[in-house]
């Protein structure tokens, strides 16, 4: 079957190995297909050996999180993001990929008001105890605050707020401690908005490749050709740093994107001292915000300013939240979140910290249930430099 992969792409990986231990779902199996080069192998298998994508081959493909941590280890910079965004591509395009129930789920997110009313079902239904916490939402809100209003003038931002879909529909709040240090910043900034939607990206990871690029070029048209495009989801993040990938031309606008970490760490001495101390914090790194956007550093800038870093031993392993991968593959989620789990108690226990950070929707709804059972809260950055500054 011709997956639409490119052969030196797939020959760039050597099977070194030093991947290895920086995939989550090898280290839960421990074994050899749920790496990245057995993936590869499988690849290869089928686009270039004629080999039949069955089952198997579609579990393999299926159970990577795409956290993309081998990408950085990897010493033939093998994109391998890229092979499996290309590989879920084909097999959508014949009949597998997401099923019925997940497409609506995708369909959902294109649309602001359609999500925001199924988001106040799902915040009832978690109420009542009917959605399980095993696949990782976090505390869905059934009543948001008032949505963020730009403070520019149209065609003179000197930035925008990227808002997107979860993140406005479920983490308003965080939205609005970004939009308070913004105008701490003095900085005049527009909003994306409804207009412009969702980012595309689990669209994308899904194997649905048309419908991330019509949402991409919204997103690019809505905003057009001006201003520091600053984003505070770790993941729509690195999508919108690669629209340049996925539509010709589009590579000035994904310049223009930058990590709301990134951007306050340019900054910092433009906002006021900390209002209070805070005690010893646990930063966890999304995995597109480590592996991907490469920006973690300007976490630990932002989260500096205000309590002391306190630093897991996993060197940046996944936590297995992965988009919607937490809700389609609950039972490998899991087992990625426990060992995730043990890191950040074992950095609790030694620490004395009691509130850890991570700069991603998925990662904040992943955890949260988990940690809080050990006396522990984990926030977005940006609210606790919010809270501590302002």
């Amino acid at each position: 079957m011709d997956l639409g992969l490119d052969a030196d792409e797939l020959a760039a990986c050597v099977s070194c190995g030093l991947c290895l231990s920086h995939c989550p779902t090898f280290r839960v199996t421990g074994e050899e297909a749920f790496s990245p080069r057995g993936r590869i192998d499988a690849m290869r298998s089928v686009h270039l050996g004629g080999a039949a994508p069955d089952d198997e081959f579609r579990e393999l493909i299926d159970t990577c999180v795409q956290c993309r941590g081998c990408e950085p280890a990897c010493p033939s910079g093998v994109r391998f993001g890229h092979l499996m965004e290309t590989t879920r591509t084909a097999l959508q395009a014949q009949g597998g990929g997401p099923g019925r129930i997940e497409r609506a789920g995708y369909r959902v997110l294109r649309h602001q008001r359609l999500l925001g009313a199924g988001s106040r079902l799902l915040a009832g239904a978690q109420r009542v105890g009917l959605v399980p916490r095993r696949i990782g939402l976090p505390k869905i809100p059934i009543r948001q605050p008032a949505a963020v209003s730009a403070t520019a003038q149209p065609g003179r931002e000197e930035a925008w707020l990227f808002t997107g879909c979860v993140m406005d529909a479920w983490m308003r709040e965080t939205h609005l401690s970004t939009a308070r240090v913004l105008d701490a910043l003095g900085v005049r900034y527009g909003v994306s908005g409804g207009q412009a939607g969702c980012c595309g990206a689990l669209h994308l990871h899904a194997g649905l490749h048309d419908q991330a690029t019509e949402m991409a070029q919204q997103v690019i048209d809505t905003i057009g050709p001006h201003g520091e495009v600053v984003v505070n989801s770790a993941g729509c993040g690195a999508m919108m740093k690669e629209y340049g990938d996925l539509i010709d031309g589009a590579g000035p606008f994904s310049q223009r994107v930058v990590d709301i970490n990134e951007f306050i760490a340019a900054r910092l001495g433009q906002l006021p001292e900390p209002k209070r101390t805070i005690g010893p914090v646990i930063v966890q790194d999304p995995c597109h915000l480590r592996h991907v956007q490469r920006s973690h550093a300007a976490v630990r800038a932002v989260v500096g300013h205000i309590a002391d870093i306190v630093e897991l031993a996993d060197d940046g392993l996944c936590c297995g939240a992965g988009g919607a991968y937490a809700s389609q593959q609950p039972e490998m989620a899991g087992a990625i979140r426990e060992r995730k789990v043990e890191v950040i108690a074992a950095a609790a226990e030694r620490s004395g910290a009691t509130m850890v950070v991570s700069s991603n929707p998925g990662c904040l709804g992943h955890l949260e249930g988990s940690l809080s059972t050990l006396g522990l809260s984990i926030r977005h950055p940006i609210d606790l430099l919010a809270d501590a500054v302002l």
